[in-house]
């Protein structure tokens, strides 16, 4: 209570800071419009009324200089008399003394003045008072975490049956310090979180958004969780194979090198779910299929084979023709298209106690595509509980994610 009680206030703070800061920010930047309109309205109008009073003044200036020459011609000599005279007749003459510009009506001059609203605080009053919420419970929590190699399954639920939701987000953090990251944003419950480190502590916490509504809703509580299965990784160093930089991801190159694209290890237990997914490439197209072309797993790693339809192998087709052993089933699944995913699913049939030494070793196998699934038993002559994955391709363009 006391954590979340300090986080809030720190948020709160924080919050109505950078609110203060923004608002300042924005007034300002309006008084600095206003202003400038004023400047330029000024600059603007007193333009033609500065140009009509320099005509003026320089009318008078001129009024001046010939009442003072004509003065001038009066008072002087009475040789020079009619000379000056005469010249001062000519002058005037083509001087009119007698007209003024233009000055612009009373009306036409601007008179500037601030019209300022006061319901703009009143606004703002009603505005501040209703906003932010402090929240007690958040409508959802997280439920539970399941390992999965190299990543965990994250489950959350309502605990708030009032509360409609529309969408949820999934944030996680892999250090206590470190700042929270969207993983997920959508509407279902659960979440594949990948690209987690084995045996490394990691933070979630979930929030949901109301129905109709644009804002989210409070975080749940955060929670540690941790995988300790180290991620599934293709082979490298295969001709006809690219690989993404965490090798779980397998691009079919324009090599002509074909063959199967192994696992490193016998990383796939029983007991957990292995997942193909056809990773849609820059245009929503994929390789060329082929009949021998196969996602499945294996007992051990065989080279030499151009497919997984072999012995002690399970596997299926492109085409979702489904091969125990190197022998086609009757049952089919859909066929692997852009972005399809392709799950395995085994488990242990015991058999008796000489299962296990040396006699048929039984799997229950649980194959599901597109919402639908085939399931038999898969018999071998040894027990094994770790298996190799593997994939096989003869045109370019297929890309493969694992995990």
């Amino acid at each position: 209570i006391k954590e979340s009680a300090t986080l809030t206030r720190d948020v709160l703070e924080q919050h109505f800071n950078d609110l203060k800061g923004t608002l300042r920010k924005l007034l300002d930047e309006r008084l600095m419009s206003l202003l400038q309109e004023v400047d330029a309205i000024e600059q603007e109008s007193i333009k033609p009324l500065d140009e009509c009073q320099k005509l003026i003044e320089h009318g008078v200036s001129t009024a001046d200089d010939l009442l003072r020459e004509g003065e001038s011609a009066v008072h002087g000599d009475v040789g020079q008399q009619n000379e000056k005279l005469c010249n001062f007749t000519k002058k005037a003459l083509h001087i009119q003394l007698d007209s003024l510009p233009e000055v612009p009506s009373l009306v036409d001059v601007p008179c500037l003045s601030a019209q300022l609203d006061d319901c703009l605080l009143t606004i703002l009053k009603n505005q501040i008072f209703r906003h932010g919420t402090v929240a007690s419970r958040p409508p959802v929590q997280l439920e539970e975490f399941v390992e999965k190699p190299g990543g965990i399954l994250v489950r959350w639920c309502k605990v708030d049956d009032d509360f409609v939701a529309q969408d949820y987000r999934l944030q996680c953090r892999k250090s206590a310090a470190g700042p929270f990251e969207d993983v997920y944003v959508g509407s279902e419950m659960e979440f594949i979180v990948l690209h987690i480190d084995p045996n490394v502590e990691y933070q979630f916490r979930v929030c949901a958004r109301g129905d109709g509504r644009q804002e989210w809703s409070p975080w749940s509580i955060p929670q540690m969780g941790r995988t300790t299965l180290v991620p599934h990784e293709w082979t490298t160093g295969l001709e006809g194979y690219s690989l993404s930089s965490r090798r779980n991801i397998a691009l079919r190159n324009d090599s002509q090198a074909c063959g199967v694209l192994y696992s490193k290890a016998p990383t796939y237990v029983c007991g957990q779910t292995l997942t193909f997914r056809q990773v849609l490439p820059g245009i929503e197209t994929v390789g060329q299929p082929d009949r021998r072309d196969s996602l499945g797993v294996c007992v051990e790693q065989q080279n030499g084979y151009d497919s997984l339809q072999r012995d002690k192998a399970v596997c299926v087709s492109t085409n979702g023709a489904v091969f125990v052993n190197g022998k086609e089933m009757t049952n089919q699944l859909p066929a692997v298209t852009s972005g399809s995913t392709v799950t395995f699913d085994m488990e242990v049939v015991q058999l008796g106690p000489s299962s296990n030494e040396g006699g048929n070793f039984k799997l229950r196998v649980t194959i599901s595509s597109n919402n639908r699934e085939v399931v038999f038993d898969w018999v071998l002559d040894q027990c094994c509980v770790s298996l190799y994955f593997g994939c096989s391709f003869s045109y370019p363009g297929w890309k493969v994610l694992v995990f």
